[in-house]
């Protein structure tokens, strides 16, 4: 990497881990209903929807209600999208959307993936866009927020059958932590010029003398709450490469932020409730060092380019433009594909279908480990906390000894909700893809051929399973074969993974708390850090290799033997 890049990512780091340790303090307190002035304010509100903020639920009751609240979610807004001839705020005249298309933006944007198989500004209208598609990222994202915080209660109690007040908690997320972040960041973006407005387009003339409308809307409130809360959904088709939704370096850089801000702060709230921080501190340092090493392969793959122009003397731009902003450069839009890949975000501001194949699949494989590099608004920590009690575990066979973690001893029960975790999702990716390639619907959205069109579908489903949302953009997804395929995919991915880990809460929860004895694994040092990587990227993506070798792998090797 370039020294500019190496600066890019150290400043980044700094000023992520500068406001994340404030902002750690402020969701602890607020989840904890620890902040005596927001429990008067929160109480009538709860009171007036039957909602006792103190009757907490067994761990069975908090997912119920948690599917219960997303099954909703998912009716209101496949009614919307269905019915926004009929509403008002719809100034560009858009009529209903497909079934099918509304079906998979549905699942999508409750599930907090925002996969999108259309485009924004000419298919949602305004209020689609702000009342279904805006609401979900703020409440999908508190999903994620009230799913860690009843994990981390399950570490932080002993002998108790309760993980929390579902209800409290997604309120709390959402009026204390999301809304007010997301105010903020939205105010900056629209004063640095991204759109904000209820007009329906703007006419212009060309330079070349033709008269073209260019679409507007709400686009900075949408924008924020799909980046804090690690949504990725664009107002746009182009999302955040589109000047309007990304217009500078400044904006660029807030984004690139607020996708890692809440993620890397529930690290430290992680130590504040479990009452160690040396435990948040390991999880944030693992986290990190698989991250600088993504950043710097990707560049770095991006940075030499196509060795076919490269031999030709055309590659004048020093490096692979091709599909890139040139107001972001490579070093920027490289960090960018790693820290949206590593979220659950998704969204871009590079198309990554025109990254070079290595490039590409090292956001591909964050997803595939299970966007646990920081990863998504809480589900991020919480699937590190899976591969971390799938690593004191392995620790424990190999010493012959019961693993312990947080003073918690991990049994039969936890390791089979940490196998179900770990495991549902690759069958969900490679199931799909499979499908998808042997069945002739599937096929025929493949624009590319050999290598690079599988590395497209593996790449779709990938992203679809780990509620991602991007996507190498190649593949024509939005037909009824693939809506529905991913759809069901999502849902998997998301859900499949929230009740193992709410089940793992609740026998936590029961446990009693054990004394670190001599034979305790630490797993705040750097041997624990050490095993954690290594249990990460091995279990992680031993179920891609395969699959990795028939897409990006075989595809890097045949662009560079053909030098």
């Amino acid at each position: 990497m370039s020294a500019s890049a190496w600066i890019q990512l150290v400043v980044f780091l700094v000023v992520l881990l500068a406001l994340a340790w404030p902002l750690a303090h402020w969701i602890h307190a607020a989840m904890g209903g620890r902040v005596e002035w927001l429990r008067r304010l929160e109480r009538p509100l709860l009171r007036l929807a039957g909602v006792d903020p103190d009757a907490e639920q067994s761990w069975l009751r908090y997912a119920l209600g948690l599917l219960l609240f997303n099954a909703l979610g998912v009716v209101a807004v496949y009614a919307l999208q269905r019915l926004q001839h009929l509403l008002p705020l719809n100034p560009q005249g858009f009529g209903p959307v497909s079934p099918d298309s509304a079906f998979n933006t549905a699942i999508s944007f409750v599930t907090n993936t925002n996969w999108q198989g259309y485009g924004g500004e000419t298919t949602m209208s305004h209020l689609t866009q702000m009342l279904a598609l805006t609401v979900q990222n703020f409440l999908s994202a508190a999903t994620g927020i009230a799913v860690v915080m009843a994990l981390l209660r399950g570490f932080a109690r002993h002998s108790t059958e309760t993980v929390g007040n579902v209800w409290a908690d997604l309120s709390r997320a959402t009026l204390w932590v999301l809304l007010p972040l997301a105010l903020l960041l939205a105010i900056a973006l629209a004063g640095l010029g991204t759109v904000q407005t209820l007009q329906a387009g703007q006419q212009v003339v060309t330079l070349e003398g033709q008269s073209q409308t260019l679409a507007l809307g709400p686009v900075a409130s949408q924008l924020a709450i799909k980046m804090l809360g690690t949504n990725g959904g664009g107002f746009f088709n182009a999302n955040s490469a589109h000047p309007f939704e990304n217009p500078t370096a400044v904006t660029n850089a807030l984004q690139m932020l607020a996708i890692l801000l809440v993620p890397a702060a529930l690290c430290f709230v992680m130590g504040r409730e479990v009452g160690d921080m040396r435990q948040g501190w390991a999880l944030l340092g693992a986290m990190t060092a698989i991250f600088v090493v993504a950043v710097v392969v990707t560049t770095a793959a991006e940075a030499a380019g196509n060795p076919q122009l490269t031999a030709l003397g055309v590659d004048a731009a020093g490096g692979n433009m091709e599909g890139k902003e040139v107001r972001f450069g490579i070093a920027a839009s490289s960090l960018f594909a790693v820290i949206t890949t590593a979220a659950s975000c998704g969204a871009v501001n590079a198309m990554h279908d025109s990254f070079t194949p290595l490039g590409g699949a090292v956001p591909m494989a964050l997803m595939q480990l299970g966007e646990v590099v920081f990863g998504g608004v809480g589900s991020g920590l919480y699937g590190m906390l899976v591969f971390a009690l799938l690593a004191v575990f392995i620790a424990g066979l190999m010493i012959g000894r019961t693993p312990e973690y947080l003073g918690k001893k991990i049994e039969v029960f936890d390791m089979k909700m940490v196998s179900l975790a770990i495991l549902l999702v690759p069958l969900a990716v490679l199931g799909g893809t499979a499908l998808a390639v042997l069945l002739e619907p599937g096929r025929v959205g493949i624009a590319a051929p050999g290598a690079h069109g599988f590395s497209e579908v593996l790449y779709a489903f990938s992203s679809a399973a780990n509620n991602n949302g991007s996507a190498f953009a190649g593949l024509s997804a939005n037909t009824p074969f693939y809506n529905l395929l991913l759809g069901l995919v999502i849902w998997i991915g998301r859900f499949g993974v929230i009740v193992p880990v709410l089940a793992l809460a609740g026998s936590l929860a029961a446990k009693k708390r054990l004394a670190a004895g001599e034979g305790t694994l630490p797993t705040h040092g750097p041997l624990f850090i050490a095993l954690l990587i290594g249990v990460v990227i091995l279990v992680g993506l031993l179920n891609y290799v395969p699959a990795l070798a028939l897409g990006p792998v075989a595809e890097h090797l045949i662009l560079w033997s053909a030098r």
